[in-house]
């Protein structure tokens, strides 16, 4: 039978299983990563939701709301936090406190048919988890709309982003960690910015440009529709994003291989779907230590519109090409 109906999409992503494969060994991980990804199941089935798939560490659920979809993203996070606090307890795996879970949502029409689900709200919800860092979960604007005042404000907009596949840009919003130590800044809402606007000069290669705060999130990657087009194999698709909140800007790990961030004291800050602080200058290694001579490696620079202006594209300014 097949069902055509407003749904709401979750696709969860357990990250950090593969140094459970490392230390446990084959059974005994995939026994681990089995009950993880089946705690995370129960809050949906206690919202209301329907698990359509599990996808090895991750699954695939349908709401008919969105109000319940993320109560029960909320809970997901609360299960996994859970779990990996019992991996600080003697005798656990070491390996239980590397997880982390990414959450993407959308909203449209999708149609049921044969135990799985299809549609363009499918495919954004998936797309998504290629965006979100650590413990994130990020829905587009359609699931924030079915949202009550109260959980609207606990979202902040990452603005348009490009989603692999897709012609349009998709409007994106992320919830607020519960946490401070998940993030560098935890600050909902509107940004109020004093003082002088600042803004960031990204250099690549001979690609150069100038973002102020309007212009964020910008994405770092291989992808032709990244923001930010490193084109170099080492580079994931999606690798990196920044963004502008608490009035800094703020790096976020996208990738499997790290991210590495160099500043120009010498400090480098390792980032493993970690966030960080870009102040002053330096440079963002991509898979790679910027000490790697073979690193792929975008020079940043924290600038004050007084002594620059912001590229109002690519193809605005001389020694800029596009990102494409």
């Amino acid at each position: 039978m097949t069902l055509i109906a407003d749904r709401t999409v979750l696709f969860a992503d357990l990250r950090g299983s593969t140094s459970l494969f490392e230390t446990l060994g084959n059974a005994e991980a995939t026994s681990v990563v089995t009950h993880c990804v089946n705690a995370l199941a129960r809050p949906v089935n206690d919202h209301g939701g329907h698990v359509v798939k599990t996808l090895g560490d991750g699954l695939m659920a349908v709401f008919a709301e969105s109000g319940p979809a993320v109560q029960a993203a909320v809970v997901m996070h609360e299960v996994l936090e859970a779990i990996v606090q019992k991996g600080s307890e003697r005798g656990a795996s070491s390996g239980l406190r590397a997880l982390r879970l990414q959450v993407g949502m959308a909203r449209g029409e999708v149609v049921e048919m044969g135990g799985d689900c299809f549609g363009d709200a499918v495919n954004v919800a998936a797309r998504l988890i290629d965006h979100a860092g650590d413990n994130e979960t990020l829905v587009t604007v359609d699931v924030l709309r079915g949202l009550g005042l109260d959980m609207q404000a606990r979202f902040r907009s990452l603005d348009r982003l490009a989603l692999r596949g897709r012609a349009e840009p998709v409007s994106v919003h992320v919830l607020g960690r519960r946490r401070g130590g998940d993030a560098a800044v935890t600050q909902f809402g509107d940004v109020a910015i004093a003082g002088e606007p600042e803004g960031l000069r990204l250099t690549w290669s001979d690609l150069s440009r100038v973002f102020d705060s309007r212009q964020l999130p910008v994405v770092l990657g291989r992808s032709p529709q990244a923001s930010f087009c490193v084109d170099d194999s080492r580079v994931s698709r999606s690798h990196a994003r920044i963004d502008w909140y608490g009035g800094t800007f703020q790096l976020t790990d996208l990738s499997y291989n790290g991210t590495y961030v160099r500043f120009n004291d010498g400090e480098i800050v390792s980032l493993r779907r970690g966030s960080c602080t870009l102040h002053g200058s330096g440079t963002v290694g991509l898979g790679a230590s910027p000490t790697d001579p073979g690193a792929a490696s975008v020079r940043f620079e924290v600038v004050h519109f007084g002594e620059t202006q912001p590229l109002g594209g690519p193809d605005t300014a001389s020694g800029s090409r596009a990102a494409d």
